[in-house]
């Protein structure tokens, strides 16, 4: 998956808008974060806001692409997506998981009646 990939996703996400938070691209939904990108040391990274009990379904499900951010966020559900290791399904599922942990229930009720 490639920066542009992540972004596109982030995007098609309803209402989904990009900005800027500490110095890198973050996306949001009724201006909260469930996304960002960063670059660390030359590799391309994404991060979404999961819960902790999401965060750990894909981390064991797929543990080259997924890992908690270090310290307290990580703890919460913030989770580090290795992009070179991760392909567009995978990236969708957990991008839209993390859209619907963030997104008021107007706009999840509006995507899928059923939510």
């Amino acid at each position: 998956m490639t920066v542009a990939q992540f972004r596109r996703l982030a995007l098609n996400m309803p209402e989904a808008t990009e900005g800027a938070h500490m110095g890198h691209p973050d996306f949001r939904v009724n201006g909260k974060i469930f996304a960002t990108l960063f670059r660390r040391n030359d590799v391309d990274w994404g991060m979404v806001k999961l819960t902790p009990e999401q965060q750990r379904h894909f981390v064991q499900t797929d543990p080259d692409v997924f890992e908690p951010i270090k310290g307290g966020w990580g703890r919460r559900g913030c989770t580090q997506v290795r992009l070179e290791a991760a392909d567009k399904e995978t990236i969708r599922e957990a991008m839209l998981t993390a859209w619907c942990n963030t997104a008021p229930k107007r706009l999840i009720e509006k995507r899928d009646p059923e939510a």
